[in-house]
């Protein structure tokens, strides 16, 4: 069974119980901790040793497992404190970016060298950590993926697939994850409204209201044999509570409908 989860970024200004209690309510199996520095930090890496009872009280509580860590930093610093965090606190996966600008080689030659060293770093901590493409970034499409995929082979280092990058870069998710599917950990989904640079406002990032061909992507994501987690993400301003349980309860909705027609949950 494909497991679905929500980032806790979407619920930035409220607290984390805030987040895992609603969204077990609304029929997650777990949730992705925002631990992104200067925007959500329900996991603070500079105090999670004082957080990590809370935060597996909170999983035992509610029925939630947790089923990765969003970091988006690529300092070996922060991410040394990620590893140590995810490996006592039972994280599975660690997210983050890439650095550089697109069609730079040279910024995605040494983005690359830098990620082979974090992969190792990962490894020390028997901890998944997962780059994505993301728009404006040296490793920003479905070739700029592949040649990160090809330089190294790490069992500890993986691929975070999100559509909505693939597409605002140009491309057809749906067509594009066949090919860098045996490297891919984990997922981030949210829809788009557009093909620009920013993903929309958190309403238009629910899934199946923008112009994402979702369901060719989960269908493909099942077809080819995906079991990882799949984790909304969705960024922009603060929303109330309420509005937070509306972007994740019909996204849930969405994907839990299509992954039961296609025997996937």
């Amino acid at each position: 069974m494909i497991k679905l989860g929500a980032n806790t970024v979407l619920y930035k200004p409220h607290t984390l119980r805030d987040a895992v209690e609603n969204l077990s309510k609304i029929g997650y199996d777990g949730f992705e901790i925002s631990a992104i520095k200067g925007m959500c930090e329900h996991l603070d890496l500079d105090n999670w040793k004082d957080q990590k009872n809370e935060i597996r009280e909170l999983c035992e509580e509610f029925n939630m497992e947790i089923l990765a860590s969003e970091v988006a930093s690529s300092d070996p610093a922060r991410l040394t404190v990620a590893f140590e965090a995810a490996r006592e606190i039972g994280i599975p996966v660690i997210n983050i970016g890439p650095f550089g600008a697109s069609n730079n080689e040279e910024d995605l030659k040494n983005c690359i060298a830098h990620m082979e060293m974090l992969a190792g770093l990962a490894e020390s901590y028997q901890v998944n950590l997962c780059v994505k493409a993301h728009v404006g970034a040296s490793i920003y499409s479905t070739p700029t993926t592949l040649a990160l995929i090809e330089a190294f082979k790490n069992p500890y280092f993986g691929i975070d697939m999100d559509p909505s990058h693939i597409f605002r870069a140009g491309e057809e998710p749906e067509k594009a994850l066949a090919s860098v599917l045996p490297a891919m950990k984990h997922i981030h989904i949210r829809d788009c409204p557009h093909r620009l640079q920013n993903p929309g406002t958190p309403f238009e990032q629910i899934c199946g209201t923008g112009l994402i061909n979702l369901k060719g992507y989960v269908g493909e994501m099942v077809a080819q044999g995906y079991s990882g987690p799949v984790d909304l993400e969705v960024i922009g301003p603060d929303l109330s509570l309420a509005d937070c349980n509306i972007v994740a309860a019909e996204t849930y909705g969405y994907l839990n409908a299509l992954l039961k027609s296609l025997g996937a949950r």
